[in-house]
């Protein structure tokens, strides 16, 4: 007895989980090319006093701003912590 082919609904499978994982590696290149090397600087966002109020979209901005900071080794734990913190502490909450 002949070994059993392959359907064409499994290629496709296949194909589909290729394509896929090849997406998903180009989206991470494209996320690392975002992140500045090391002789680049991240532009700094100024944090207003407190009693300002932002909107939740322009605090959450921010704080992927600090995020950022933080993954690019331009920010210490402490500070990225405590910048976090009070950012999201001003998040409106309904």
């Amino acid at each position: 007895m002949g070994a059993q082919r392959t359907s064409f609904d499994k290629l496709q499978r296949d194909r589909a989980k290729k394509a896929k994982a090849a997406a998903k590696r180009e989206r991470r290149r494209s996320d690392d090319a975002a992140v500045p090397t090391d002789g680049e600087e991240l532009p700094e966002v100024e944090l207003t006093e407190d009693g300002e109020e932002f909107s939740a979209a322009e605090l959450l901005v921010r704080v992927e701003d600090i995020h950022r900071r933080f993954e690019a080794g331009t920010m210490s734990y402490d500070e990225f912590e405590e910048r976090k913190i009070d950012l999201l502490s001003r998040l409106p909450i309904d």
